[in-house]
């Protein structure tokens, strides 16, 4: 049976107050309600083609991580029922089960807080520059992919839609945040990371890097957004892990590396996607959520 596919969601009724590349988020009463669609985005640019039921699996990882994180950080999720989303919602159950959730109204940090355990993307790129990253410096003859000492906390602006976020110090980090929220999301966001790559390892997936997001409700810190998804993070295959080189990936790596090959500038139009990258794509992810909670699609 094919799922229906969700590009662009359409709830007449419900207030949409932002649409971003993968995520389509409403206000409803006094929270929000997140649904992610099965939108693509590769270097910042959201393609034509959808990858069928890739809302539904990144929504599947991220309630299972919310859950196994409770213990070291509050987040924001209300409800995954769709069948218990306030009235106004109810009409649109259908549409909204599996792949949203009903969630606390945070203000969001300004600030994207990414981990990095292993030396790839534009950490690997930084690295063979300077010989450091975000300002923090790292033993030389280190090589692509490579596990690093320790994981280290770099955090980047977050960009506005169609720009690229910046890699910043941990010092102007602090100069935006402030030094107590600085710490208090470095702190946090290594020790996730930690638990989570530790976990992941137990089930054969590597997770190289990721991004967490924070808010604040009442004063209170909180994880938001998703967390630990091929979306958001590296995921590699324990198996094949050979530092030195690049890695094959769980996430969208695959498509990156076919758009890569391909005469297109990076910039909106983005080109068609043949249907083997489509389903390959889909397959990669879907097998994450496979080998990290031992369950498929419900």
């Amino acid at each position: 049976m094919t799922s229906k596919i969700l590009v662009k969601s359409d709830f007449p009724g419900l207030q949409l107050i932002k649409r971003g590349k993968v995520r389509d988020v409403y206000a409803v009463e006094d929270e929000l309600l997140i649904v992610a669609s099965d939108r693509m985005s590769a270097f910042d640019v959201v393609m034509d083609d959808p990858i069928p039921d890739k809302g539904k699996i990144l929504t599947s990882i991220s309630i299972f991580w919310f859950k196994e994180l409770e213990a070291i950080v509050e987040n924001h999720v209300i409800s995954t029922d769709a069948d218990k989303y306030p009235e106004a919602c109810l009409p649109y159950k259908n549409e909204l089960r599996g792949r949203s959730m009903l969630v606390k109204k945070a203000e969001p940090l300004p600030v994207e807080c990414i981990v990095r355990g292993f030396l790839s993307g534009s950490g690997w790129a930084e690295y063979k520059r300077k010989g450091s990253i975000c300002g923090i410096s790292l033993p030389p003859g280190l090589v692509e992919s490579q596990k690093l000492p320790d994981p280290i906390f770099t955090p980047s602006t977050k960009a506005e839609a169609g720009l690229h976020d910046e890699n910043i110090s941990f010092d102007r980090a602090v100069d935006i945040l402030g030094k107590e929220t600085a710490e208090a999301v470095r702190n946090l966001s290594l020790e996730i990371y930690l638990t989570g790559s530790d976990l992941a390892a137990k089930r054969g997936i590597i997770i190289a890097d990721t991004k967490f997001e924070f808010g604040l409700v009442n004063d209170r810190l909180i994880l938001i957004d998703e967390v630990l998804t091929p979306d958001s993070s590296r995921f590699w295959p324990a198996d094949d892990y050979r530092p030195g080189t690049s890695q094959q990936s769980f996430d969208k790596q695959y498509l990156r590396d076919y758009l890569n090959g391909l005469d297109w500038p990076k910039t909106p139009p983005p080109p068609r996607l043949p249907k083997d990258v489509i389903d390959k794509t889909r397959e990669r992810y879907l097998e994450a959520l496979e080998k990290l909670t031992g369950r498929g699609l419900e």
